[in-house]
């Protein structure tokens, strides 16, 4: 079995701990460590079950709820976690989405007969879970980013966002959706410094190229 790196004292608050200290306190068994652990992967779980589905999809099968799945399983086979940092943890719970995914898109498409082109109008997407991805992200209602993109904006921003390289995208969301400081990315990413610097500009390149070239009225 691989052993467990150095984690914080056992009286330690996980309110004060790094990512890498919480997934330590989790794979001890600490609760609360393994649920605050949790809280920091939702926006990025949310990025990725918005991409893995297409848009008539995510109107049967509602991204939130694949996330809840992959928690539910997270937390019942977390003693088989094998990893020691926060990239590693990232992955696995990666590979969990996808799966789960897969396996909603099998049960809620191949094996219904109703058409998927009968479903939600455009003025409902708009209101739905598109908006809801932006809002269901740590600090987003707080944050002036959170408060200022909200309607066609969030649209158009989802769209960019999927249109980004996977590195690209979660970097950016992690320093201007969460407010993360490059030092707490590189920790969350298992990348360095350097890299990630690299990724938020190319990725912001790719971002501000994509609204010019639709003449986005809020770039």
């Amino acid at each position: 079995m691989t052993s467990l790196p150095p984690g914080p004292p056992a009286d330690s608050d996980p309110t004060s701990m790094s990512t890498a200290q919480l997934l330590v306190a989790s794979q001890r068994g600490d609760n609360e460590a393994f649920g605050r652990l949790l809280d920091q992967y939702r926006g990025y779980l949310l990025m990725l079950a918005h991409r893995y589905l297409s848009e008539r999809l995510r109107r049967r099968i509602d991204p939130l709820d694949l996330v809840q799945w992959t928690y539910l399983e997270a937390k019942r086979d977390l003693h088989q976690f094998r990893g020691t940092t926060p990239a590693e943890f990232a992955a696995w719970l990666r590979g969990m989405l996808k799966h789960n995914v897969a396996s909603a898109v099998t049960r809620h498409v191949t094996t219904q007969k109703r058409s998927l082109k009968r479903e939600v109008t455009v003025g409902d997407l708009k209101q739905g879970s598109d908006a809801a991805w932006i809002q269901q992200m740590p600090g987003s209602t707080t944050s002036p980013s959170g408060v200022a993109i909200r309607g066609e904006a969030v649209l158009e921003l989802l769209n960019a966002l999927h249109s980004l390289p996977e590195t690209q995208a979660e970097a950016i969301r992690l320093r201007y959706m969460e407010g993360l400081s490059l030092s707490q990315i590189t920790e969350r990413m298992g990348k360095s410094e350097t890299a990630v610097a690299g990724l938020l500009k190319r990725g912001l390149r790719k971002l501000r190229d994509h609204f010019q070239s639709q003449s986005s009225p809020w770039w």
